[in-house]
């Protein structure tokens, strides 16, 4: 079990211990996506939808994501958040629509943001399929992953095109 951190000498779970590990800036960003029919994306589009501006209501809901991801994920340590920022872009083609969400999260810490973009990155797509269902509960909530990673002892990551697909 040694190779697994997150496991004590008992195989048991357990919170890494960071306290040694050094203070650095850390910042990471994840994406995912929602495809959406086309009266969904036009709604959204002028801020039809009922229940309110569907794009605003989910970049909170990803920001508050962000900042309680501990609450989520067990072993995750609670941090203090730098900067969350959620951003959106519209991908449609031959009658897809596809809401691409990026989640980008930053922190001085001594350990890593990933889970807290991952996190917020999902909760956004899951806000945007709660505030439309009423119209289409088919939407598709797509591939979730990190896009990068800046910081910290294992260094920098960046997606290589086509990884893990």
């Amino acid at each position: 079990m040694s190779n697994f951190t997150h496991f004590n000498e008992q195989g048991r779970a357990r919170m890494v211990d960071i306290s040694a590990k050094k203070d650095t800036e850390r910042v990471a960003l994840a994406r995912t996506s929602i495809l959406v029919n086309q009266e969904i994306y036009e709604k959204i589009a002028s801020k039809e939808i009922e229940k309110g501006d569907v794009l605003a209501v989910a970049q909170v809901a990803g920001i508050m994501a962000a900042k309680n991801t501990s609450d989520w994920i067990p072993m995750c340590h609670p941090l203090q958040l730098k900067g969350v920022d959620i951003n959106f872009e519209w991908q449609v083609e031959d009658d897809i629509y596809e809401l691409i969400i990026y989640a980008s999260v930053k922190t001085k810490g001594s350990t890593g943001v990933e889970m807290e973009a991952l996190t917020a990155a999902s909760a956004t797509a899951l806000t945007v399929y709660d505030m439309c269902k009423a119209i289409d509960k088919g939407m598709t909530i797509g591939q979730t992953y990190l896009i990068e990673k800046k910081g910290g002892k294992s260094g920098d990551y960046h997606r290589q095109k086509g990884e893990n697909n």
